[in-house]
C-alpha cells in the first residue's frame, strides 16, 4: 500500500530535511530489477536518504546507477562510507575517496563517514594521514557536504571519538535490545545534545527482531497489540525518541517496504503508551535468555581464511532457543556440510582475523568452539561424510 505520509526529521547542523526512514543499502537483492524497483518506489514514496559504503559489495554502483538512470541524484541525499582500514597513506584517502564518486556516478557526497571508527586510537592514526586537512578542502568545495562516523566500539571509546572533531552527524547501532551495548541511550544523548543528528543502523538487529522471534518474546508483543508485527514493534521504539533522526533499513523485498512506510507514517513522537513501553523490558529479557551469540549476520567477519562461515554457524546456534536442538542440528548440518566445500565451526583455527573485524565485539573463536560442540557432537563427521559422498553421485 505505500500511501502512508513520510515522516521528516531535521538534520540540526545542516538544516536538511530527512526522511525518518532511510533506505540502508547493504543488503540490496542480488536481483537488479528488483532493485531498481525498490530504490525508485522507495523514492517516490518519500524516502530521500541512502546508506551505501565502499565495503558493500556492488552497492554503490548498483545504487549509483539507477539514481543516474532515473535523474534521481538531486532528490536524494548519499550516505557514503571511507573504509579507514585500507588507508596507509594520504594518497589512500583520496584514491578511495574518487573511487566511491565514480561508482556512484556523482561529484558530490552528501552525508560521507569515516566507516567503523570504534576507538580513540583509530582516528588518531587518521589525523596522522592529515584527514583533518583533507576534510576540510572537500567540505570547502563542497564535495563532502556533512562529516559523521559510524560507531562499533565499547561504551566507553564512543564520548572520546564524539569530541575529538568537529563532526556533523553520527550512525550509532541502536534497537530496545541495545539501550546499553556501544553508543547506547547515552550515546544517543550525547549526540543531540552536541546538536548533530542522529543515523540509526541495525533497527531490528540484522532481522532478528522482526523474523524467527523467541515464542515468549512473540507472545508477549501479541498479547499488548496483535496487530503489530515484531518490526513495527521496532520501529515504533526507535520513532518515539526526539533525538533519533534516520532509522536505517536494509529492504530487500517490496513487501518490506510497504510495511515500513506503514509504520513510520503511524509513528510520531511519544506514541507509545507507558504499558507498552514496559512490554518491550520484558520482550529484552525473554530475547536474551534465547539468543546467546549476538550476531546480526553483516558479514564483514567474513571470509574466513580457514573456510569457517561464521554467520551461519552463529544463526544455527541461536536458532536451538527457536526450532529446537533437532532442528538446529539438522539445519547446520545441510548448511555447513552439505556443501562442496566444508564450513564448519571446528575448522575454525582462532587465528583472530575475525574478531578484529567483527562491529558487535563477539570473542568469534571462543564462541565458534562452543558451537561445534553443542552442534556438531560424535556423529556429525561420519555423518557429513556420508551426505557428502551421497551428493556426489
Amino acid at each position: 500500500m505505500m500511501s502512508s505520509e513520510m515522516q521528516y526529521r531535521i538534520d540540526p547542523k545542516s538544516g536538511n530535511r530527512l526522511s525518518a526512514l532511510g533506505f540502508g543499502c547493504m543488503r540490496f537483492p542480488s536481483n537488479a530489477a528488483l532493485r531498481e524497483e525498490l530504490v525508485t518506489a522507495a523514492v517516490k514514496a518519500g524516502i530521500n536518504y541512502f546508506d551505501t559504503a565502499y565495503g558493500y559489495p556492488g552497492s554503490e554502483t548498483a545504487l549509483g546507477s539507477i539514481l543516474k538512470k532515473h535523474c534521481l541524484r538531486e532528490k536524494v541525499y548519499i550516505a557514503d562510507k571511507l573504509p579507514h582500514y585500507k588507508c596507509k597513506s594520504p594518497e589512500d584517502i583520496e584514491k578511495l575517496f574518487a573511487e566511491s564518486l565514480s561508482r556512484l556516478q556523482t561529484d558530490y557526497i552528501d552525508y560521507y563517514l569515516i566507516h567503523n571508527i570504534g576507538s580513540h586510537d583509530v582516528w588518531e592514526r587518521l589525523m596522522g594521514l592529515g584527514i583533518a586537512e583533507w576534510i576540510a578542502e572537500k567540505k570547502a568545495k563542497g564535495i563532502i557536504r556533512e562529516i559523521g562516523f559510524s560507531f562499533h566500539g565499547k561504551a566507553v571509546a564512543f564520548l572520546p571519538l564524539l569530541e575529538a572533531y568537529n563532526w556533523d552527524f553520527c550512525q550509532i547501532q541502536y534497537n530496545y535490545m541495545n539501550e546499553n551495548y556501544q553508543a547506547g541511550t547515552a550515546g544517543l544523548k550525547a549526540i543531540h545534545k552536541r546538536g548533530m543528528a542522529a543515523v540509526i543502523m541495525e533497527p531490528l538487529l540484522g532481522g532478528r527482531l522482526a523474523q524467527n522471534l523467541p515464542k515468549a518474546a512473540k507472545d508477549l508483543f501479541d498479547k499488548s497489540a496483535p496487530d503489530h508485527t515484531p518490526a513495527a514493534w521496532g520501529f515504533k521504539w526507535l520513532y518515539d525518541k526526539p533525538e533519533v533522526t534516520v532509522v536505517l533499513s536494509g529492504m530487500n523485498a517490496m513487501e518490506q517496504l510497504s510495511e515500513n512506510l506503514d509504520i513510520v507514517g503511524n509513528s510520531p513522537v511519544y506514541l507509545l503508551s507507558d504499558e507498552e513501553r514496559a512490554v518491550y523490558g520484558k520482550v529484552y529479557g525473554a530475547i536474551s535468555e534465547a539468543y546467546k551469540i549476538p550476531c546480526t549476520g553483516c558479514n564483514y567477519c567474513m571470509p574466513c581464511p580457514h573456510g569457517v562461515d561464521i554467520p551461519t554457524c552463529f544463526s544455527c546456534y541461536n536458532d536451538r532457543a527457536i526450532e529446537g536442538k533437532l532442528a538446529a542440528k539438522r539445519k547446520y548440518l545441510m548448511q555447513t556440510s552439505m556443501k562442496t566445500q566444508s564450513l564448519q565451526a571446528s575448522l575454525c583455527l582462532k587465528c583472530g582475523q575475525c574478531e578484529q573485524l567483527c562491529p558487535q565485539n563477539i570473542a568469534i573463536s571462543e564462541e565458534l568452539s562452543r558451537v561445534a560442540k553443542t552442534l556438531e557432537g560424535i556423529y556429525y563427521r561420519p555423518l557429513s561424510f556420508v551426505m557428502k559422498k551421497f551428493m556426489r553421485l
